[in-house]
């Protein structure tokens, strides 16, 4: 398994266009958010407590990052639980496991997610990370995590690793 600088750093070559990162600050958010409507619905009844597919994928989403970085893998928790608040929240108004207004939602989402993530590769002239390898579809909200802290004065010495492999920033 690949370190955490290693996986960051890896990322970060399709992603050193400050516009191309911005936008991703908005693009990734959405499309999390939109797989996680597009997979709420039940998949194992735990007495009141219902398990969903988004919470699965969460839950095997966090363990790949505690194993990389347990202070990442718990603001990636944190950044979940925010997440999933909003579409359990959402979900009655939606029409919960019925499933529809959930997909409705999670498409435009998904749709508007990859717009701007698009329009930031565009800025980059880059394609996006995933198409070289798919992990980058598991690494971007990571990337995300971790640029968020950056720009809030945490993890320097991470932040200066990626920059020492991938390059700097433009």
């Amino acid at each position: 398994m690949k370190t955490l600088v290693e996986q960051l750093s890896q990322y970060a070559r399709y992603h050193r266009d400050k516009r191309n990162i911005a936008t991703h600050f908005i693009g990734i958010p959405l499309i999390v958010i939109a797989v996680m409507y597009l997979l709420y619905f039940p998949v194992l009844e735990v007495g009141s407590f219902t398990v969903t597919a988004t919470l699965v994928v969460i839950a095997l989403s966090l363990v790949y990052y505690l194993m990389l970085s347990l202070s990442l893998g718990f603001a990636m928790a944190a950044a979940f639980a925010a997440m999933y608040a909003i579409v359990c929240y959402s979900a009655p108004y939606l029409g919960s496991f019925s499933h529809y207004g959930m997909l409705i939602m999670g498409v435009i989402l998904f749709v508007v997610g990859w717009i701007f993530q698009f329009v930031g590769h565009y800025y980059e002239g880059k394609k996006p990370a995933f198409v070289d390898d798919l992990i980058g579809l598991a690494i971007g909200p990571l990337f995300v995590m971790a640029e968020f802290l950056f720009i809030l004065g945490f993890h320097k010495p991470l932040e200066q690793d990626i920059i020492r492999e991938a390059g700097e920033y433009r």
